[in-house]
């Protein structure tokens, strides 16, 4: 059994797997010339102090006013999240990672299992 294309005159017999392995390998290397170019232009990004992704919604400076304020015991964690203008899951995001880490999805499944355990 093999293949024949009746449009393009491609078949499975020698010749046509030559042709099949050879834009395969194009294909490849396409694609790893893409990925060079890639990390090239990340490194020079690096290189002029650029990073990417979201910028963090609670910086070190907020950290330290949410502990200051917490401490204080004078105002909610609501109106804290207020205050600085974020939401309580990214407050409770921070705290989870100072806890166990930088992997949430960990901490996640290790909150819940420390709940289950108690």
């Amino acid at each position: 059994m093999g293949f024949r294309s009746l449009k393009e005159s491609l078949d499975t017999t020698a010749g046509g797997r030559l042709i099949f392995h050879v834009f395969g390998a194009l294909a490849e290397f396409e694609r790893e010339i893409i990925r060079e170019r890639t990390m090239a232009g990340l490194e020079s990004a690096r290189a002029r102090g650029r990073h990417g992704g979201r910028p963090r919604a609670l910086d070190e400076g907020k950290a330290k006013l949410v502990r200051r304020l917490k401490d204080e015991s004078e105002h909610s964690v609501e109106e804290i999240c207020e205050m600085l203008g974020i939401s309580r899951s990214t407050l409770l995001m921070r705290r989870f990672r100072k806890a166990f880490g930088r992997s949430f999805a960990g901490a996640r499944y290790r909150a819940i299992a420390g709940c289950i355990a108690s």
